[in-house]
């Protein structure tokens, strides 16, 4: 993986620090970009506890907004912590950040924090794509992260919506969705993550259980042994999705990619 250098983050955030102020939270507002979706209750709690004992120890970034107020650009979770833990003021770092690049600062630096839940995550990625015009290429370098791990958790996103609740939830890992991802169908999916849940099963299980679905009558797609064992080091190797087709002598593999960049990355594999 590749050290997240922060250079998203550099370029957008100017240098020069207007001023480190004691601010008070109802002066700051939430800004309707921020990535991160779902604050869970506990988690919060803890880093209130923690901020009661200790105090916060690193600023939130805001930008003023003219009119006495202050849109925040990082730290929410510090300033939602901060007023349940009923303080009435933040240290804060205000700092001249454009309305337009709050976004992607906001997407940036959470990322690198590793502070989101995996659906967040590939949410924040795709917006960063779409949004900003990047290349998964480009994303790397922004982010610090492997190409290979951008297009994996891209691929998340394919999953259908109950097991991406799930997921927001904290009640499946991005090693179950993995698991999951190698099974065909989204109704076969959805049936695999609640027994997945209600069983409490292992990444290792999870696994497993998507293999023995993958091999049942209704989803088989050959009985050759050989074939299957393929297939299934294919998917490894690739990092994505793949299906041989097998008809006696004949068949075709079916390649699965979610973006034009895993098409790419694809390519570089077969054709390295």
């Amino acid at each position: 993986m590749k050290t997240a250098l922060g250079k998203g983050l550099e370029a957008l955030i100017p240098e020069k620090v207007e001023e480190i102020i004691h601010l008070d939270i109802n002066r700051i507002f939430s800004s309707e970009q921020q990535p991160r979706k779902i604050f869970r209750d506990d988690p919060l709690k803890e880093l209130a506890a923690s901020i009661k004992e200790k105090g916060v120890l690193q600023p939130v970034i805001v930008s003023r907004v003219g009119d006495g107020s202050f849109r925040l650009v990082t730290g929410e979770r510090r300033w939602r912590a901060a007023a349940l833990a009923g303080l009435k003021k933040v240290p804060a770092l205000i700092k001249n950040v454009a309305s337009k690049d709050s976004l992607e600062i906001a997407l940036i630096e959470n990322i690198q924090r590793e502070d989101l839940n995996p659906i967040e995550t590939a949410e924040a990625f795709s917006r960063l794509i779409t949004d900003f015009n990047l290349t998964q290429e480009e994303l790397s370098d922004k982010v610090g992260k492997d190409r290979a791990t951008i297009a994996n958790y891209l691929r998340l996103l394919k999953l259908p919506e109950e097991i991406k609740t799930l997921m927001y939830e904290g009640s499946l890992s991005t090693g179950h969705a993995k698991a999951i991802l190698t099974i065909a169908g989204k109704a076969n999916q959805i049936d695999a993550a609640r027994k997945i849940v209600k069983n409490g099963l292992s990444v290792r299980e999870a696994e497993a259980l998507s293999k023995r679905v993958s091999r049942s009558p209704q989803m088989k797609t050959t009985e050759d042994p050989q074939i299957s064992s393929l297939q299934e080091k294919l998917i490894k190797s690739l990092g994505t999705k793949v299906r041989i087709r097998n008809k006696g002598k004949r068949g075709k593999i079916e390649i699965e990619y979610y973006s034009l960049d895993e098409l790419d990355r694809l390519l570089d594999i077969l054709l390295g």
